[in-house]
């Protein structure tokens, strides 16, 4: 098992978990064949579930760059507005169509 500098009940309660965690073929199974894909998941993105607060802080950031682009028609900021209006967009999509679900 593993050396630590932990106390004797501590270590005895780690190792049984450990041995808990060897025995579970399927947990085992997952371990070996997990490859870490690189691509992101379109179905993880659908599942998406904003919360207000994020959708509002969201809002307030676009609507700060964009007004800050049209004053200073500075090119980085307006491609920051251009950057963060698509995920707002979404952000408020996602959170209208939860709350229309119930």
């Amino acid at each position: 098992m593993s050396v630590s500098r932990l106390p004797e009940h501590e270590q005895r309660i780690l190792d049984d978990m450990e041995r808990a965690l060897r025995r579970d073929r399927r947990l085992d199974r997952r371990l070996r064949t997990f490859r870490p894909d690189r691509r992101p998941d379109p179905a993880r993105l659908l599942t998406y579930r904003p919360r207000a607060l994020t959708v509002l802080l969201l809002l307030a950031g676009s609507v700060t760059l964009m007004v800050t682009g049209i004053v200073t028609s500075e090119p980085g900021v307006i491609w920051a507005f251009a950057a963060v209006w698509p995920v707002t967009l979404f952000a408020v999509f996602r959170l209208m169509c939860r709350w229309a679900d119930g």
